[in-house]
């Protein structure tokens, strides 16, 4: 029996926590994979897999064996996938996360032309705005903004993002015009939960880096919502620019402080350093990098 589909059933069983889904995927049969991954247990020795009527999970051995023999099955379709020449006709799954309201907005029209471009390719996209763990959850690369804190993991930067500061004209009205960004602090802002420092606002003011302490009584973690309370007048807002490129069109929002911008935060994709990447994943990287469309707003 091939070591290599004993292997390639385990991952996928451990990934889906299911036999059935795994078997799916590599189309055989539930009972030929649990014998595989039965075989493979028997040849090392030790149990890989918790099993019982309702679930299946990993032993500490099976966390260990899934995280060493990945990178190995990465590194086999490269092989298989160069051997056929699949640079021109890439084919399988590329596991993708992404925040959410960039992933919407931006993210989905550049891998709908990728899809196009690649149609043996199929895209597995999971949106969330909380920071997940690349290796533990399986995925091939996620799209990130802002700080990256992550330093185990590699890099491509895609574009660069615009922390836009801005206002409805109605609080506008109502506030007042702020004159200088100190004072915000005299003002309501809303406060990005996703943030370090979320009452900490920085701007460039004669080229040098000024923190002003803003407070206020809305703490949202999407930037979208922050955008969309910014302009029904609730308060100052600081969201990145393509929340805020509509509303900032329209008039329903106005940028303040615009000559006292930061330098933007970078776009990028994160994938692991101990894994190969494929030919799809190395192609979808250099897509995402030469699409315009995909960061337009950093024009400054």
């Amino acid at each position: 029996m091939d070591k290599i589909d004993r292997m390639r059933a385990f991952a996928l069983v451990a990934r889906n926590a299911s036999f059935t889904e795994a078997a799916q995927r590599m189309g055989r049969s539930a009972r030929l994979v649990s014998k595989y991954v039965a075989d493979l247990e028997n040849a090392l020795g030790v149990q890989l897999l918790n099993r019982t009527t309702r679930s299946v999970s990993l032993t500490d051995a099976g966390a260990t064996y899934l995280m060493l023999c990945e990178p190995l099955l990465d590194g086999f379709d490269e092989l298989e996938d160069r051997v056929r020449n699949e640079q021109a006709s890439l084919r399988g799954v590329i596991h993708i996360s992404a925040p959410t309201g960039f992933g919407a907005l931006r993210l989905v029209p550049s891998l709908a032309n990728f899809g196009k471009k690649h149609p043996q390719v199929e895209l597995d996209v999971k949106f969330s705005d909380r920071r997940v763990s690349i290796v533990e959850e399986g995925l091939d690369l996620a799209v990130r903004i802002g700080p990256l804190r992550d330093s185990s993991l590699k890099v491509r930067q895609l574009g660069r993002m615009p922390l836009v500061v801005c206002a409805s004209p109605t609080y506008l009205e109502q506030a007042g015009y702020p004159s200088h960004p100190r004072a915000l602090a005299t003002h309501e802002c809303i406060l990005d939960g996703n943030m370090t420092e979320p009452t900490v606002w920085r701007f460039n003011v004669g080229g040098q880096e000024e923190t002003v302490q803003v407070n206020g009584r809305f703490r949202m973690n999407a930037p979208a919502a922050s955008a969309r309370l910014a302009a029904q007048g609730a308060a100052i807002a600081r969201c990145p620019a393509y929340t805020v490129a509509d509303a900032l069109q329209s008039g329903d929002l106005v940028e303040l402080f615009a000559e006292h911008r930061m330098s933007p935060y970078v776009v990028a994709a994160l994938f692991p350093q101990n894994r190969r990447l494929t030919a799809r994943v190395r192609a979808l990287l250099e897509h995402l990098a030469g699409d315009p469309e995909l960061c337009p707003d950093d024009k400054r």
